[in-house]
């Protein structure tokens, strides 16, 4: 079955990538490049809508889409714990969709958040420190800011992090008691570390994205899993066997079927 994949936010650094590798591939096709100035309704007819606009508009994407009965991908930053729980209300009735949330396509960046978690419980002192390029226009990133909540989600029987004097704005914003520092630089495609200190030892865990190629594997991933599940789904770890994949707990009616 060819996946027809209408993609929002085309004209963009990430929508440019998108649209390439989805012409690729034998069992996707490209029916809906829109831009800023195309109307909502040219995604009518896809089987998945890949979302990467901006963080202002991407809930207005997804609530069409999802009304429409088109499953979605999104790849828009800004999609927090708090925001999720407007997908599931919006889900509620719309059972027989997906909508599958992507704060980073990269398979190096959701490996190193995964590893993340696991030092989370060993180590009482953590903190982020983001770098994106200039024109990224929020801040923290979805990456970051999805790696301090599975942190926290890691830490729920140890407590919040120690993070001192965070009433300092110098400190950073803290998510899920985790500071992060986020810094917008030119040069910069995208990078990440995690500070753990210890007793006489820091760990780091970094990952650096040199090119948006590194975001190719993950796109076709997850369009893939968006038409075959049901649901909200969030993080590519949930679809590439780093965890079984299943939604939020809150979420029964998130059934992947036939994910691989």
């Amino acid at each position: 079955m060819v996946i027809r994949v209408a993609v929002v936010g085309a004209s963009g650094r990430l929508g440019a990538v998108a649209c390439r590798i989805i012409e690729q591939q034998s069992d996707l096709e490209l029916v809906a490049r829109l831009n800023s100035r195309s109307s909502l309704d040219d995604m009518l007819g896809a089987d998945v809508v890949l979302d990467v606009t901006h963080p202002g508009v991407s809930p207005t994407v997804v609530d069409h889409a999802v009304r429409a009965g088109l499953s979605v991908v999104v790849g828009t930053s800004g999609w927090s714990e708090d925001r999720l729980r407007g997908l599931r209300a919006l889900l509620a009735g719309h059972g027989d969709v997906a909508i599958v949330v992507i704060p980073n396509f990269s398979l190096g960046s959701v490996l190193a958040t995964h590893f993340a978690t696991i030092a989370a419980r060993f180590y009482e002192s953590v903190e982020i420190v983001e770098a994106h390029h200039a024109a990224k226009v929020d801040s923290p990133s979805g990456t970051a800011v999805r790696t301090a909540e599975l942190i926290g989600h890691a830490r729920a029987e140890l407590g919040p992090v120690v993070a001192p004097h965070v009433d300092q704005r110098a400190r950073g914003q803290q998510v899920a008691s985790v500071p992060i520092h986020s810094l917008r630089l030119q040069g910069v495609v995208a990078k990440q570390d995690v500070h753990f200190g210890g007793t006489g030892e820091v760990l780091t865990l970094s990952h650096e994205t040199l090119s948006p190629a590194a975001y190719e594997q993950g796109i076709v991933i997850a369009i893939r899993a968006a038409a075959a599940a049901r649901g909200l789904l969030v993080g590519l770890d949930q679809l590439v066997g780093l965890h079984e994949p299943q939604a939020d707990p809150d979420d029964e009616a998130a059934v992947p079927e036939g994910v691989e």
